[in-house]
């Protein structure tokens, strides 16, 4: 059963990025699979722990609503491509991908990933 025990325990991975004296000092740590899912912290630690909670409360809410949770990319590495695409098309992606708490390469790879059949 996928609830908030199984996605705590699935390996996202979490960025984590000193912040600048001029933007306040401390730390900055996201889910890179979750937009929006993010914490700080004056240690690196407090900004870790800070973005988990975030992450709890997210799955928690999403377990309430039925939404979408995605897991983990896989460790394959990444290739970074340039691609065109019209920029009304690209607005619409992104206010749909608000709600899904995606990143715009993600939503990208999961409709090709659903095109192709994989």
């Amino acid at each position: 059963m996928k609830n908030l025990a199984y996605y705590l325990n699935l390996d996202y991975e979490i960025v984590i990025k000193k912040v600048s004296a001029e933007d306040g000092e401390g730390w900055f740590a996201y889910y890179k699979d979750f937009k929006g899912v993010m914490g700080d912290g004056e240690t690196a630690s407090e900004a870790i722990e800070s973005a988990q909670n975030a992450f709890v409360a997210f799955v928690e809410v999403a377990l309430t609503h039925g939404e979408f949770i995605p897991e983990p990319h896989s460790a394959e590495k990444s290739l970074r491509i340039n691609i065109s695409m019209p920029e009304n098309l690209v607005k619409k992606i992104d206010s749909h991908i608000v709600p899904l708490h995606l990143s715009r390469s993600a939503f990208l790879q999961k409709a090709a990933l659903r095109e192709i059949g994989y």
